[in-house]
């Protein structure tokens, strides 16, 4: 590891320890990286869901390989100067070897995080069993101990119907316990679900925004105990909203003033790199 990531660890690592929340954004591409590089955000993490829409493919362990992944987060990565985290899915396999394999390619891209989640891709058994996923993220802390990379463990219980506060903190406080920086249950229900996450275990807690549900404002978040804030596929999802927008009114009204709330040409030139000649 060169000297450059090391410092992008420290950095990344001490966003979780100092006072406050901060917002991780996720960028499906260098140039929506870059875009919010310029805008002032301390770090960034990718998404598999934007990156599947960008792509055309589901985001599923059968849509999205580990290798397109890993590269469109190294291509984010060469794009920022900022710390990042990567969706890293399910660790692509059940084996925790597997796990550990894929936090140690994903530090070669670049990447000083990611994330291991606890879903299994298999419809009729949406949940890895709790000592098999207790097993995997093990392997994948066990992996990143010799790294500079701050590991994420999901529980997605409550994004697979099944609502089970209990276990969703039973699964995070073992995920604390073998090694894991940061844990995360996306899809909670409530502002009190999240602050018992919080008081349950000893270890930052991510929340996602952005989805389809009641949302919270980074003040409320900050006072019910969480650390990190991250919007997965929500601004993705947002711009494709836009896009559809402005193709409708095409279509349908036969009118363009969807061009009125549309970046700049020049505006956007601006956060790219420049084109470079051989």
């Amino acid at each position: 590891m060169d000297i450059a990531q090391t410092e992008k660890y420290d950095q990344f690592n001490a966003l979780h320890v100092r006072q406050g929340v901060f917002v991780i954004p996720n960028p499906w591409d260098a140039g929506t990286a870059r875009i919010l590089t310029a805008m002032g955000f301390e770090a960034l993490a990718t998404t598999s869901a934007g990156l599947a829409f960008s792509i055309g493919r589901r985001d599923s362990a059968t849509g999205l390989t580990r290798e397109v992944v890993l590269h469109n987060a190294r291509e984010i990565v060469e794009a920022t100067h900022l710390p990042v985290s990567a969706d890293l899915e399910d660790g692509f396999g059940a084996a925790p070897e597997t796990c550990a394999e894929t936090i140690r390619l994903a530090a070669e891209t670049g990447l000083v995080g990611g994330s291991i989640e606890d879903a299994t891709g298999n419809a009729d058994d949406p949940i890895f069993g709790f000592e098999h996923t207790v097993e995997r993220v093990a392997a994948a802390c066990e992996a990143a101990r010799n790294l500079p990379f701050v590991l994420t463990a999901r529980a997605e219980n409550f994004l697979y119907g099944r609502h089970d506060l209990d276990d969703t903190i039973k699964r995070l406080q073992a995920f604390a316990s073998v090694g894991a920086d940061v844990v995360y249950a996306p899809g909670l229900p409530s502002l009190d679900a999240i602050r018992e996450v919080c008081e349950a275990v000893d270890k930052p807690v991510n929340v996602v925004m952005g989805l389809q549900c009641t949302t919270y404002s980074v003040g409320q978040l900050q006072a019910a105990g969480v650390k990190r804030i991250s919007v997965g596929g929500s601004f993705a999802r947002a711009a494709l909203g836009a896009f559809m927008r402005a193709a409708r009114e095409v279509k349908e009204k036969g009118t363009f003033d969807y061009a009125g709330e549309a970046i700049p040409d020049a505006e956007a030139a601006s956060y790219m790199a420049p084109t470079q000649r051989s």
